[in-house]
């Protein structure tokens, strides 16, 4: 019989704010992360006090934002009106403090509930805010949330405006790490969606004039069937186009600035009233997925007090518009009815262009038929025995947000490998697809092969990746291969695979590559994982004089038990990422086209030759 447990006065706690959040992260920031993900949480505190700044542009004040990091210390700048200087402390201490909360002040704001920057204040190590209005400067600092320094009111010759500098807390985020690539991507959606703004990040310029038409230029791979449509009206902005390269449906989506990941109602509208306008304008009940394959669009809309799924806002959940306002949907149909229709009359040639295309993807669809129907049921027989996909235990539509962003699927092959994996995952969030064979080199081929091929095809079936990502079941994929000639050349044919067929699996930042150690070094007392000689080096060094030194050559060499470390909270993810000056057809004709002199050279300078090691020594 268990033990009865006292209940009583004294074990009834409250929690002040900092202690709330720092207990619970996920509830502000969504997953904490290492920085390897584009949502991981150290991006979030970053927008979160973007968000406040930018707010002030769309009020009519601060045309510049400045940005800089240096060691891993965040400094954002902005010249707005500044924080009133009796609240400054008030504004990033207090929960539920803030401007947004008047209407009148901040009307379809970025940040509504008065807890982003108290957020990124209880999670940093260190925290200072500085304001600056009618010639007077207050400067404030935190440590961990708790104030240590509130320093008098001086006057100042400064311009007005705000700057925040924050640390984030290593004991929370640890061994983090910031993309550069990924700030620039936050920073430049916010220049499309806020035409005119300027924002320098570590002395390097964004900025846009033509909104979103800029963004689907930026983001377009490729030829494209038509000019881009861009369409505005108030509180909502359109671009649209269709890739002549890929059959996915790729969406940027924006609510209040916002960006959307997961799409939400506004998105849903989009998608439904395109097919809906298209019908009517050709006179067709053409199917749905005929008229949206391809499509590549960025849509901006702005609602009155949206209701997102969570405080780090990547879905919006709002039906309506705003109060006594019409619903989002109606509003969408409405927008795209007059206006889309409107253009495709007046551009006689890129309405008959879309209409080519979805009779060509009728066409292709009507062939793949009876391909994809058999490919479905050997894919449902195969999920029905788990031979391949050892799947975890909530599915990631079911799960809760600060959850579903840490679902993963680890793609590994050989069965020694996927069983060390399989015994030492996280099951509830963590799952594992077992390879056999190496992949089939698909450089060239139309995605019929998709369903002729088994691999790829319950690869595809285990990821839902079908009709595009946003039904995707695993936020992280990840390529658990071995550091061999081997492993590297599977990790190179999925890496083909993805580009592909699925390129913006990859452009979202879903896909990883998973480090794992190289070495172990240990003695009695301490074991240190290496995963380069240079740590194997360290870790000697710091154990002293005869350490015992492990060399893993495989995944399947390395027992679940140790296994458990590598892929649980300090999981080294390298993040596959597409380079600013190359299209994906161009990577894919350099790694996987003909042999080239340019590609021969490249091989040579970065070929890892490996010395001779003694596996296992001890001295």
């Amino acid at each position: 019989m268990a033990e009865e447990v006292n209940y009583t006065e004294d074990n009834i706690r409250s929690l002040d704010w900092k202690e709330h959040i720092r207990l619970r992260p996920g509830m502000y920031i969504g997953k904490l992360g290492d920085g390897s993900a584009p949502d991981d949480g150290v991006y979030i505190l970053i927008k979160e006090i973007l968000d406040n700044s930018v707010d002030e542009y769309v009020m009519g004040v601060g045309r510049t934002i400045e940005i800089s990091i240096k060691d891993r210390s965040v400094t954002v700048r902005d010249y707005g009106r500044g924080i009133p200087l009796g609240k400054v402390i008030d504004c990033v201490s207090k929960i539920n403090t803030g401007a947004k909360y008047d209407s009148k002040a901040f009307k379809k704001s970025v940040g509504l509930n008065g807890v982003g920057t108290k957020a990124v204040n209880a999670l940093s190590s260190a925290f200072e805010v500085q304001s600056i209005r009618d010639g007077q400067t207050k400067i404030a600092r935190f440590e961990k949330g708790d104030l240590v320094e509130d320093a008098e009111v001086v006057e100042s010759a400064g311009r007005r405006g705000t700057r925040i500098t924050f640390f984030p807390d290593e004991s929370i985020f640890k061994n983090f790490r910031f993309v550069d690539e990924y700030i620039e991507r936050m920073i430049k959606n916010y220049v499309y969606l806020n035409p005119g703004l300027t924002v320098y990040f570590n002395g390097v310029k964004f900025y846009s004039e033509n909104g979103l038409k800029d963004l689907l230029q930026d983001v377009l791979d490729g030829p494209v069937m038509h000019d881009i449509i861009h369409l505005k009206d108030n509180d909502v902005e359109l671009a649209l186009t269709h890739s002549d390269k890929s059959q996915s449906e790729q969406y940027y989506s924006f609510v209040n600035g916002q960006h959307t990941t997961q799409g939400g109602t506004h998105q849903a509208a989009l998608r439904e009233s395109l097919v809906k306008t298209l019908r009517d304008f050709y006179g067709k009940n053409y199917e749905a997925v005929d008229i949206r394959q391809s499509v590549v669009a960025a849509f901006s809309i702005k609602v009155v007090e949206p209701v997102f799924e969570s405080q780090t806002k990547t879905k919006l959940g709002s039906a309506d518009m705003g109060p006594d306002l019409p619903t989002i949907r109606t509003f969408v149909n409405d927008f795209l009815k007059k206006h889309l229709d409107n253009f495709l009359h007046k551009n006689p040639e890129i309405a008959d262009a879309i209409q080519r295309k979805i009779i060509r993807a009728e066409k292709e669809r009507k062939e793949l038929s009876g391909i994809q129907k058999l490919a479905r049921e050997r894919a449902k027989k195969v999920s029905l025995h788990n031979k391949k996909l050892r799947d975890c235990r909530v599915h990631y539509s079911d799960l809760k947000h600060e959850n579903r962003l840490e679902t993963t699927l680890f793609i590994t092959e050989g069965d020694s490998a996927s069983g060390s994996i399989t015994k030492s995952r996280e099951v509830n969030t963590q799952a594992v697809f077992s390879l056999k064979g190496k992949p089939l080199n698909c450089y060239g081929l139309t995605k019929k092969v998709v369903y002729e091929n088994e691999e790829f095809n319950l690869l595809q079936a285990a990821l839902n990746i079908e009709n595009g990502l946003e039904d995707l079941r695993y936020n992280n994929v990840v390529l658990a291969t071995d550091a061999d000639v081997d492993g590297m050349h599977i990790r190179l044919l999925l890496i083909t695979f993805f580009l592909q067929f699925f390129p913006e699996l990859v452009k979202e930042g879903h896909l990883y590559i998973l480090q794992t150690p190289l070495f172990r070094v240990r003695n009695k007392k301490e074991t240190i994982y290496c995963y380069s000689e240079e740590e194997r080096r360290q870790a000697m060094a710091k154990l002293g004089a005869k350490p015992e030194i492990t060399r893993f050559k495989g995944l399947g060499e390395i027992s679940p038990g140790e296994f458990k470390h590598f892929i649980g909270k300090d999981i080294r993810l390298d993040p596959v990422i597409i380079g600013k000056d190359q299209t994906i057809q161009q990577l894919l004709d350099f790694y996987m086209g003909k042999n080239s002199p340019s590609r021969q050279e490249f091989i040579i300078e970065n070929l890892r030759v490996e010395k001779d090691i003694i596996e296992t020594k001890t001295a």
